[in-house]
């Protein structure tokens, strides 16, 4: 692809990608998504590395959003999705990925203290196969 003269070649798409990722699983607005579908119409070749990337930054996106509910102060309950998370525990961490309540969720799991490494891979999980079918849909 290129852009005034300059080369730009698919490892660049792969960081934006991951980039884009990241911010869209925060309570930023965004959207990963269609980016992705995108960079796969471009380049089919790199499904792999821009499926990984893409779940890695989503990750730690959520995973920032379950630090911040973990520096909430304990007291009231905060969000409404507070007790779908106290039931269901980590596994509905697999629905993170859903549009605003995944962030919820997210917030949710880090202020009622659930640990650490079972939301991340619920999370990854949940926005690994999110990812995959839009890979399959390009």
């Amino acid at each position: 692809m290129s852009w005034s003269g300059w080369e730009i070649g698919p490892e660049y798409g792969l960081s934006g990608l991951v980039f884009a990722s990241f911010l869209a699983s925060t309570v930023l607005p965004g959207g990963s998504e269609a980016l992705l579908w995108a960079y796969l119409q471009h380049s089919p070749e790199q499904t792999w590395p821009a499926l990984l990337l893409a779940t890695l930054g989503n990750t730690a996106g959520g995973m920032s959003s379950w630090y911040c509910g973990r520096l909430l102060p304990q007291g009231s309950p905060i969000l409404p999705q507070q007790a779908r998370v106290q039931r269901w525990g980590s596994p509905v961490l697999l629905l993170s990925w859903l549009p605003l309540v995944g962030d919820a969720l997210c917030v949710a799991a880090g202020w009622l203290r659930l640990h650490c490494l079972p939301c991340l891979l619920y999370m990854a999980l949940g926005k690994f196969a999110r990812y995959w079918l839009i890979a399959l849909a390009s």
